[in-house]
Parts: structure tokens; sequence; C-alpha cells
């Protein structure tokens, strides 16, 4: 065994040092996770997301009593490997809003935001933050709309969320107060905080009314460029599941049996899109197949979006959500840590290629005494140990690839140097005067 790590460490450096990765002269050490070509960067050094959904963060610590289960899954999930959360930074509307009207905000639910990154920066975790949802939970686009009529604005759907320029004037004065944000546990802005990984424009955006895809481009392109003019740290992913579109019909076979107004490659082109997501549910996209069709789908499903990430887009690209759910016909854990080993296993062979694929967050993560929050993917670590030796194994092999590159780049920046020194002392040589 100790024979095969041997040889696959030959092999890694030798072909990280024919790739060169082209980041080898990347010297940021700010803490910002940056990108370079299709890799992610953490101070120069190559970074992978090997992490977790938990969008009930912010919610629960809005209260006090309740924030010691932010830090307990914090605490697992850091002890386990996990290195990124994304989570919710939206409550529109409703019950408990971040967000009571347009251009209102609660400071309570704030503040529990600002717990939920300070919290993160303690545990070594980075955050993505997603700014809405395209679904009625926690308000979503429909709460939007709403909030438009109710100014007079004639809306016949809620996919009017992306062409009406009075909702598009709502969301972007909450993409604009949360950027800017006042962190009260930190004393930093949201927007300086190397504790955030990225935004995401939206949770899964849909325009169905539109098929054609022009309405999400347009949307994805002005709301990218609106995030980049108040914040150049961070990157920025729009939230996509993945669907191919029109900029590509050939693909468009490979998607479920869905025509949602997306475009894989084109959306993810957009120059302010820093990089692509997909995200993997078989058991509701294929719910009538057996589970044998479903592994096989997956398969394809990731093999096809990291080639494209790779070869087209030219960007990393994570899987932000994959799991299977208790409440699928004949579930068993074993399938779970099958499918879960499946999604790994083609992450870590991309990353060890020098590939695009850059992590994966598995959705979602609860610890104990959230029975309320359970949805069928929920994983409590301390209650499912064969799922999280999979989770635990999966982050030792993308550290073992990390660690690998950072000594390349010592031994890059080591070379760099004594070739600096070299050349110092031939030119002292060659301007000192030598005879009468």
């Amino acid at each position: 065994m100790r024979l095969l790590h041997l040889a696959f460490t030959i092999f890694l450096v030798l072909f990280i040092h024919r790739q060169s990765f082209n980041v080898l002269h990347v010297e940021a050490g700010d803490g910002f996770i940056r990108t370079r070509g299709s890799h992610f960067l953490l101070n120069g050094n190559l970074y992978y997301a090997n992490g977790f959904n938990a969008y009930w963060l912010m919610y629960v610590a809005s209260d006090p009593s309740q924030r010691s289960k932010v830090s307990t899954a914090f605490h697992e999930a850091a002890s386990h490997g996990l290195t990124v959360a994304r989570t919710w930074a939206f409550s529109d509307g409703g019950y408990r809003p971040l967000q009571r009207s347009p251009g209102s905000y609660n400071e309570q639910m704030f503040k529990g935001l600002d717990f939920v990154i300070a919290e993160a920066r303690k545990y070594g975790i980075k955050l993505i933050l997603s700014l809405a949802n395209n679904y009625d939970s926690f308000g979503g686009k429909k709460q939007y709309v709403n909030w438009a009529r109710s100014q007079g604005q004639f809306l016949t759907s809620d996919d009017d969320f992306f062409r009406n320029p009075v909702v598009k004037g709502y969301y972007k004065n909450l993409i604009k107060t949360v950027l800017n944000r006042y962190n009260t546990f930190t004393g930093i802005h949201y927007k300086d905080d190397p504790t955030i990984m990225a935004w995401e424009l939206m949770n899964e955006p849909r325009c169905t009314s539109d098929p054609s895809g022009r309405t999400i481009q347009a949307w994805i392109t002005e709301m990218a460029s609106y995030v980049k003019s108040i914040d150049r740290n961070h990157l920025l992913e729009a939230g996509l599941e993945g669907f191919y579109g029109q900029s590509t019909p050939q693909r468009k076979r490979i998607n479920p049996n869905l025509d949602i107004g997306t475009d894989f490659i084109a959306n993810n082109l957009i120059p302010g899109i820093d990089f692509a997501t997909v995200h993997s549910y078989p058991d509701q996209w294929l719910s009538s197949s057996n589970d044998r069709d479903q592994l096989s789908f997956l398969n394809n499903w990731l093999d096809t979006h990291i080639q494209d990430a790779q070869h087209i887009l030219r960007k990393p690209i994570l899987l932000a959500e994959f799991g299977k759910s208790r409440k699928d016909p004949g579930y068993s854990t074993y399938q779970r840590d099958v499918m879960f080993n499946t999604v790994y296993y083609k992450i870590y062979s991309s990353a060890k290629r020098g590939g695009a694929a850059a992590g994966g967050l598995f959705w979602q993560l609860l610890t104990e005494g959230m029975d309320a929050f359970r949805d069928g993917y929920e994983i409590v670590l301390s209650q499912s140990p064969s799922t999280a030796n999979v989770i635990t194994q999966q982050a030792h092999k993308l550290y073992q690839i990390r660690k690998i590159f950072a000594r390349m780049r010592n031994v890059e920046r080591w070379k760099r140097s004594r070739g600096m020194r070299r050349r110092q002392r031939q030119g002292g040589n060659r301007g000192r005067h030598i005879g009468n």
C-alpha cells in the first residue's frame, strides 16, 4: 500500500511539474479564495472545497439561545475535514425575515448572520453565501414580485423577478446592504472578510417562462456586474444546477426531462462569474428509475460537466449540492455511501490529474436536536459513522494533493531565489575592475 502511495506521489509531482497549473508565481497571502484557470487558490496554494450545505445557519443563530447548534455543527464539520459551508444570506418577508420589506432589514437576523461568519472564521471554515431563492421558502422571487405588485407594478409571473426594473432594484438593494454589512462580532465588513469564499446570486435560478435562456443570461450578466462593482475581493457564482441550454443543443440530451431557461455553458461564460456549479439529485430527477440507472446518470452528468468546465469554461467547477434521501424507496445507508463515494471519486480523480473539479458540498449537515430541519437528506455526523468516514477519507485525499502541490511550490520558490542570487553574483563580478 505504501509503495502504491509513493508511486502516486511521484506521478502527481511529475504531472504538476509538467502542467505547472499556471499558478506557481501567485503569492497572495490575504486569505481570500481566488481562481487561476480552472483551480481555486488560497494564499497561492491549490484549494479544494470539501464541504456541506446548511441553509439554516443564520435562521438558527438569530436566536442567541440556539447559537450553540451552529458552533457544534462547525466543530463537528471541521473535525471531519470539512472546509466550506454553503448557506442562505436571505430571508425575505414572512416569519423571522432578514428583509422585512424592500430596504427594511431586521437587525436581529443580521446579528445571526454576523455570528455565523464569526464562528466559521473560528473553525477555519469558508462560507458561500446565497443572496436569494428561486423557490417560495424564505420568501424567494415570489416575495419580491409581490412587493412590486403592492407598489402598483403589473406583473404576471414570478419570473418577472428577472425582468422588472423595480424588482431588480429591490434585489440590488439587498446585495448592497449585505455586502457592505459591518459584522458586529468581528468588526469587519462582509465585503472585506476572507471567511467568505464566494457570493451566490440565487439558489437554483429558473425561468421556465423563457426557455430560450435569454432572460436568465441578461439577469446574471447585470447582477454579476453589480456585485463586482461593490466587491472585487470575493468570488461569485450564479447558483446554477447545471442544465444545458440553447448554446449547446447537443448537450441537452444529457439533461433530465427539465427545461428551465438556464444554460450551463452560456451562463458560466459570463465574465463576472468566477466558477461554475452543478447540483445532482438523480433520486428526484429520475425518481421512477432504479438505483443503478440513477448512478449511471450521475457518472455521466459529472463527467460531462467536469470536462466542459475544463475545456470550454476554463473555470473551476464545484458540485454545490448532492445527496440521497432516506425517503427514497428501498433506501439504505449503503446506497447513500455508494453515491457519496461516486461523487468524491469523480472530484478526486479530476483533481489528481489537474482537472477542473474543485470540490463537493453535500446536502445537508445537521447536528443533534434538530429534528424539525430533517428533510430526508440530512446527515448528522455523530449518527452516521459510515458516511462520516467516507467524508473524512475524501478530506484526507484532497489534503494530500494540496500538500504535494505546496511542496512543489516551495521547491519552485527556492529555485527562483537561488537563480536570482546567482545572477546577482554574476552581475557583481562583471562590474568589478580586474587588473591594472
